[in-house]
């Protein structure tokens, strides 16, 4: 299942987003071997920090899949900022109806577990193409840009999903080389890109149902971590106590200032937890 992520909504899912930057850590830090900064086993950049929208995909239990980050190409991003050498000169391509997809992954090891198979990882790859490109298409994007390796250039043909043209030339970036990707969101691709997978449902989720995952998978893990606390004579707050209180607060915020200092708690809180969504010991 898909959902999505963005300025609207990030508080109601801070759990799911600090699950993605850990999701993105070993894939990107630790099986690729990328040079990006990784902070207390999360990968974070300046661009998460411009409000762009995550998509993202969930499995049965309401774990973070796969992901992939849309940021808007008329401000800062990636081939202007990071990448600009793939452009050989040339001036980044920027439109309000063009956007940048980054920070592709699929977490290939939960997917195989408990004896599945790259099936699996295939499915996940292509729903959140599906996702990702429905999004586009009904937020009015046109195009999508996208930085990426050879090994995600070859998945994108395989998946009928091949770009129609790409920009500048491919460059070697740290130890892997890049290259920059256009892709239509058209029906057609879409299309495309589903019969290729056999996946015609429809692929999102209501913000409801994903917290409702959520909050049941945390509790479950609220009941485990009690029971443990309990037999060593120590106590916690649950996360669903803390994710209450912290929504509360927000609810409660009646003027930009008041919601200001209850994102500022919220932060606090969270930043004294192992990871947001688990317990504060106390």
């Amino acid at each position: 299942m898909i959902i999505v992520i963005d300025a609207l909504n990030k508080d109601r899912f801070a759990d799911l987003l600090d699950d993605m930057y850990q999701l993105r850590a070993r894939v990107f830090g630790d099986r690729l071997g990328w040079e990006v900064e990784i902070i207390d086993g999360r990968e974070i950049d300046q661009f998460d920090r411009l409000d762009p929208a995550y998509v993202i995909g969930l499995d049965d239990e309401g774990h973070v899949v796969s992901c992939v980050r849309a940021l808007q190409t008329t401000g800062p991003h990636m081939l202007s900022d990071v990448f600009q050498a793939i452009l050989d000169g040339e001036p980044p391509l920027r439109s309000a109806t063009l956007w940048e997809s980054t920070r592709f992954c699929v977490d290939t090891q939960r997917l195989c577990r408990d004896g599945n198979t790259m099936k699996a990882v295939s499915l996940a790859t292509c729903e959140l193409m599906i996702g990702s490109l429905e999004f586009a298409r009904r937020s009015g994007i046109a195009d999508i840009i996208t930085v990426i390796d050879p090994v995600i250039d070859r998945v994108l043909k395989r998946s009928n999903n091949a770009p129609y043209d790409y920009v500048g030339s491919t460059k070697q970036m740290g130890k892997v080389p890049a290259m920059a990707a256009l892709l239509d969101c058209s029906e057609e691709r879409i299309a495309r890109v589903r019969d290729f997978a056999g996946i015609h449902h429809d692929v999102f989720a209501s913000e409801d149902q994903v917290r409702q995952l959520l909050d049941k998978r945390h509790a479950e893990a609220d009941r485990v971590a009690i029971a443990q606390a309990e037999a060593e004579g120590t106590s916690v707050v649950s996360a669903q106590q803390l994710m209450d209180y912290c929504r509360e607060q927000l609810d409660a915020a009646r003027t930009e200032e008041e919601r200001a200092a209850a994102r500022r708690l919220v932060a606090v809180l969270l930043d004294n937890t192992d990871r947001p969504g688990l317990r504060l010991a106390v």
